[in-house]
């Protein structure tokens, strides 16, 4: 059922109390729920629940929701992205109504007497509106996986260090069935047990770094954090950086199974899309962030969009910690209309670069790499949020709309 204005305007007349308190009622939110549900810890990420960035992004989240919740379109963009997300890791219908009771009874708890039974009612309905937004949404997704609507298990059938700290590991699925296209720039979620937490497991989402219709699926992982074993008392605290993806570097070698869910994330190009091949493609990345990209460079150089023009900008601080720059240069020889510029931070003997230091964009721009001048050049961007928030303002501040500008955040949240 839908708001009635006077319920929307209790709603969005709380957003300043959300403001102030949201951390600490999203906080109270997830205590309570994971007491009361402890089979939901497989959901959610033990180190954001320990560092405080799942409570901040849901508290992110309920804010913007409050604030513009007379203008629903707004938000689509982060709709979009926490659905993608809540269908890689399986979340249900079912599992609304048990966040519902908790999110409003964590506002009751932290606001006391101040969630008048009105305000309450408010947010009930509109708990119920956002809800139902998202089964909608994710209904349609799982729709589009078709039988595949829970893990599977893949077998990893090759290892592969691609610098000092990044590993690929080639996952083909157990059940011998043909892999669904994916679109390229999406990822999908690995899930782990955690043994030492009795039976707790552990999912996380990591980019395809392949081109689609090969017979497997290619994730590249990084080596986080220190890489001795941790105490088993900061593993159930989630004191330990880099869980998931440690373990797979320590742990896991061809043979090893894991659980795998179907590509998803709003993070892509479509290489059909014939009407932009002669719109110029900017590939922009720092170390990791190669890995969503190298999938979009080989996808749209193997279509019918392959003659448009592209640049790749990628910075790292070593040679060490480049991710795929040698197919990047070799496959750009093979490509009139493709551009590379390497900036890396230490340079050694025998090291292929363009640039020494971190990525300069403005030291870039005589050479019209990046295409500023262009109405449609589309630009895709990943790396660490910080970087990514700087290349975001200086493409914005040289007249790029944020429409034409795609981010990938290798982290809970938006950017």
């Amino acid at each position: 059922m839908a708001l009635t204005q006077a319920q929307v305007a209790i709603v969005k007349s709380t957003a300043p109390i959300l403001k102030e308190h949201g951390k600490t009622i999203t906080t109270t939110f997830y205590r309570n729920m994971l007491s009361a549900h402890p089979e939901l810890k497989n959901y959610f990420s033990l180190r954001n629940q320990q560092t405080g960035a799942q409570q901040a992004a849901l508290a992110n989240s309920v804010l913007a929701y409050a604030t513009h919740i007379d203008d629903l379109g707004k938000l689509s963009h982060a709709v979009e992205r926490i659905a993608q997300k809540h269908v890689s890791l399986f979340i249900k219908p079912d599992h609304y109504p048990i966040v519902g009771t908790h999110l409003i009874g964590a506002i009751g708890e932290v606001l006391g007497s101040a969630l008048t039974a009105e305000i309450k009612d408010a947010w009930v309905a509109a708990y119920g509106q956002l809800a139902d937004i998202f089964i909608k949404r994710e209904g349609d997704l799982y729709e589009a996986a078709g039988e595949w609507n829970s893990w599977r298990k893949f077998k990893i059938v090759k290892k592969e260090a691609e610098n000092d700290s990044v590993t690929s590991f080639y996952l083909e699925p157990v059940n011998g069935e043909k892999l669904p296209k994916f679109l390229p720039g999406q990822y999908i979620s690995l899930q782990i047990p955690v043994p030492e937490l009795e039976g707790v497991l552990q999912s996380r989402q990591f980019s395809l770094s392949e081109a689609p219709g090969t017979n497997h699926f290619r994730v590249s992982v990084k080596l986080e954090g220190p890489t001795e074993e941790p105490a088993l008392a900061d593993l159930a605290a989630g004191k330990v950086a880099g869980l998931v993806s440690n373990r797979l570097h320590k742990r896991y070698n061809v043979g090893d199974e894991v659980e795998v869910s179907p590509p998803a994330g709003e993070f892509f190009l479509n290489p059909a899309d014939t009407s932009a091949a002669k719109k110029p493609l900017v590939l922009l990345s720092a170390g990791v962030g190669a890995t969503p990209l190298v999938s979009i460079y080989d996808s749209v150089l193997a279509s019918e969009t392959a003659s448009r023009p592209i640049s790749w900008i990628h910075g790292a601080r070593s040679s060490g910690s480049t991710c795929f720059v040698p197919h990047i240069l070799e496959t750009a020889k093979e490509h009139d209309n493709v551009t590379t510029k390497i900036f890396l931070e230490d340079i050694k003997e025998g090291d292929k670069y363009d640039f020494k230091g971190q990525i300069d964009l403005a030291r870039l721009e005589q050479e019209k790499l990046l295409h500023l001048e262009s109405q449609d050049a589309e630009y895709y961007i990943c790396g660490p949020e910080d970087w990514m928030v700087n290349v975001r303002a200086f493409l914005e501040e040289r007249g790029v709309p944020r429409e034409r500008q795609h981010l990938e955040l290798f982290k809970t949240g938006d950017v």
